[in-house]
């Protein structure tokens, strides 16, 4: 395993982590005992960073990290999500109070003293806006409930408003082959000020895998079937804001990323872990397979920077004017 620094806060964590949204729940059917058998197989290869939410599985995630990490709690890091549980357009929704309740619960399922990474779940765009929940977390992490905080963000307007306060250690962004608009000012801002990266839907909601035709269909308690067009939440959660069909036929065009690669999964992954700037990816999972198959971008050879330029191209001509919602 290969570690890097969470921004500027001496933190090393794995370059390859994971995020626990669907183990806890909306990708399809989970499964806890593959679940934690999954946990166990990534901690053993090195892996010492994990994302969730108090909103994945309505906390279940959180309880899940914790029965992983016991006993761990000083060697595995946990970063944790809030606000969407309330209302996010809602300032009362950022209060000391809300947002202290917030916190608690989350220590409580987790079953920690601190946070490691404490972050803003996808707010609105007014509430970064104003800052005043900024000096909330800076509250809680004076009282030893938070360690670090930073933000879970849409877009990339949304990411430069917070590299504005100086506390904000981390950003989550999405950021993939098909969502390049974060390289050209947002990913060099951040790494510039000290600020860590966090990369979401490294693989688009699965479509940079390859393995789906334009027929496949997912269960109904999946996001990518019901927030396709987003119908629940943002839309660039969902297939990185392309919709399905469409985002088919672009990953059919990127096969060849595969070649000599251990898996055109790997690929996209590598391809991001390639931006220096970058502190790690936070791929999803359900099984030891998925933890196999992402673990092995590690050993996967790096893009050229014909590849690159390649690649660049691609997502000027072909894919950033079919992605919706703002980004």
């Amino acid at each position: 395993m290969n570690y890097r620094e969470l921004g500027n806060t001496g933190i090393m964590i794995s370059e390859v982590s994971f995020g626990t949204w669907a183990i806890g729940g909306a990708w399809g059917k989970t499964n806890d005992t593959e679940a934690l058998i999954s946990l166990q197989y990534a901690i053993d290869q090195g892996v010492n960073f994990f994302d969730t939410a108090d909103v994945y599985g309505d906390g279940h995630s959180e309880e899940l990290l914790a029965q992983a990490t016991k006993g761990r709690e000083d060697q595995i890091y946990v970063a944790t999500k809030f606000c969407r549980q309330g209302d996010i357009f809602d300032p009362k929704n950022y209060s000391y109070e809300k947002v202290s309740a917030y916190c608690e619960d989350s220590l409580r399922r987790l079953n920690r003293e601190a946070i490691d990474l404490y972050q803003i779940h996808c707010p609105a765009t007014e509430i970064l806006q104003d800052g005043s929940v900024f000096e909330v977390m800076d509250r809680l992490k004076q009282e030893g409930k938070i360690r670090q905080y930073g933000v879970s963000v849409e877009t990339v307007e949304e990411g430069l408003i917070c590299l504005e306060y100086p506390n904000v250690k981390s950003l989550q962004i999405i950021f993939n082959m098909f969502r390049q608009k974060p390289l050209e000012k947002l990913i060099p801002e951040a790494y510039q000020k000290g600020v860590g990266l966090l990369v979401r839907l490294p693989l688009a909601s699965g479509l940079l895998t390859g393995k789906y035709t334009a027929e496949h269909r997912f269960e109904e308690d999946d996001h990518r079937r019901f927030n396709e067009n987003g119908e629940a939440f943002n839309v660039g959660e969902t297939f990185a804001g392309l919709g399905f069909q469409k985002g088919v036929e672009l990953a059919d065009q990127l096969k060849w990323i595969g070649e000599g690669r251990k898996s055109m999964a790997s690929g996209a992954l590598r391809w991001i872990l390639d931006q220096k700037e970058i502190t790690c990816i936070i791929p999803g999972f359900k099984n030891v397979k998925q933890v196999e198959e992402n673990l092995s971008a590690l050993e996967t050879k790096p893009f050229s920077e014909e590849e690159k330029q390649e690649l660049q191209r691609f997502y000027q001509e072909k894919v950033k004017d079919y992605i919706r919602g703002p980004y």
